[in-house]
């Protein structure tokens, strides 16, 4: 009898146990972000860290020179936009939207660079979503009133095109040709600039001057700056602080509606693009993780964010300007496949698991060294 009613007892602490509502995700109010240690989720975070700390990327921390140096072999690159001296290295992991690990000075503003793209991206699943765009597979000529998308091959383009980085958009846009942006070393600048385009949708090309046609397609399509539409319906609602900024080139001005506005880069590939610290970034990542919804908003509906997350057809490890790890010549091996993740030069990393729950970043850790920070990483996870 007295086993019984020792089974009995486990039996009920069990059953309550489980009849518990998991542990909802925390949402961080502006100015403030509670803490966790890492060992309430059963996490050894130290290895991890001291990994970041100890691989810093190993450009110089003047932006201006590591830029310079890291494009020197495009012809015609020049720096257009703003740039600034970099700290060092930091992050910030978090469990749930709990921190439960942080590195380096977390608010300080350094430019992000091709991280941006994944923001331009959101403002292009914001104009899906409010219906300035009626869909993604429709031709971007049709949205532009100028000679942008003119032309046999261009005016075949679609939305989808661009967010994928397939289009293999055709032009000159800031003074920047597409061509001239990461040309082949095998080829010379006669041969490339002559190539033969291929398809729209067919072949994947990483390349800033036609991501730069997408900011600048957004901007018109909205009638008003990305960077404002950013702040009002995405940054402000998941309590960003005040200090970032996203900027386009000195000479990427033009006049809607009587008003003069700047065409904002998708990074700082020639300067400018998103300056932003890494908390900032890390509530980018939250919003993600919970599939567009902040603390029960829908500020993107999870329809479009898992659209976003779809592999392209030419490159199985992109989707609407996020990277993603699913099988491919990019996967991070030993890692879930699900997760993805934005991306920039020098190191700067936005990495989304929904499955466990967890956002990272990093910040100026050497590019060759992520997938084995992440292989430390999820040791224990």
């Amino acid at each position: 009898m007295k086993n019984h009613s020792f089974n009995f007892s486990v039996f009920l602490i069990f059953f309550f146990v489980l009849a518990l509502p998991a542990q909802e995700t925390y949402f961080p109010p502006r100015g403030n972000w509670q803490q966790k240690e890492a060992s309430v989720y059963g996490l050894d975070l130290t290895e991890a860290v001291k990994f970041a700390m100890d691989n810093e990327y190993s450009e110089s921390r003047d932006l201006r020179q590591a830029i310079l140096k890291g494009f020197q072999s495009e012809p015609y690159h020049k720096i257009l936009g703003p740039t600034k001296r970099r700290g060092g290295p930091a992050g910030l992991i978090l469990k749930k939207g709990y921190i439960v690990a942080e590195w380096g000075d977390i608010e300080r503003v350094d430019m992000t660079f091709s991280v941006t793209k994944s923001f331009l991206s959101t403002t292009a699943l914001l104009a899906l979503q409010q219906k300035f765009i009626t869909s993604v597979n429709d031709t971007v000529a049709d949205y532009l009133w100028d000679d942008t998308f003119e032309g046999p091959h261009n005016s075949k383009i679609t939305w989808k095109h661009l967010l994928q980085q397939n289009s293999d958009w055709s032009g000159e846009l800031w003074g920047s040709y597409d061509w001239a942006d990461r040309p082949p070393s095998n080829e010379n600048i006669d041969q490339w600039r002559a190539r033969q385009l291929h398809e729209p949708g067919t072949y994947f090309k990483y390349n800033d001057v036609r991501v730069n046609v997408l900011a600048y397609s957004l901007l018109n399509v909205f009638r008003k700056p990305l960077p404002k539409v950013l702040k009002e319906e995405i940054m402000d609602p998941i309590g960003a602080s005040t200090k970032w900024r996203w900027f386009g080139y000195d000479n990427s001005w033009i006049t809607i509606d009587g008003l003069k506005i700047q065409s904002v880069s998708g990074g700082g590939h020639s300067g400018g693009g998103m300056f932003i610290n890494t908390k900032d970034m890390a509530r980018f990542g939250l919003l993600f993780m919970n599939n567009g919804n902040w603390d029960g908003k829908q500020l993107l509906s999870k329809s479009l964010v898992e659209e976003a997350m779809q592999s392209s057809i030419p490159n199985p490890n992109y989707g609407y300007m996020w990277w993603l790890n699913a099988q491919g010549p990019r996967q991070w091996k030993n890692i879930e496949e699900d997760i993805f993740y934005a991306a920039g030069f020098g190191g700067n990393f936005i990495i989304v698991d929904q499955k466990n729950s967890l956002v990272v970043v990093t910040r100026w850790l050497e590019p060759s060294k992520v997938e084995e920070f992440m292989q430390i990483l999820y040791k224990n996870i």
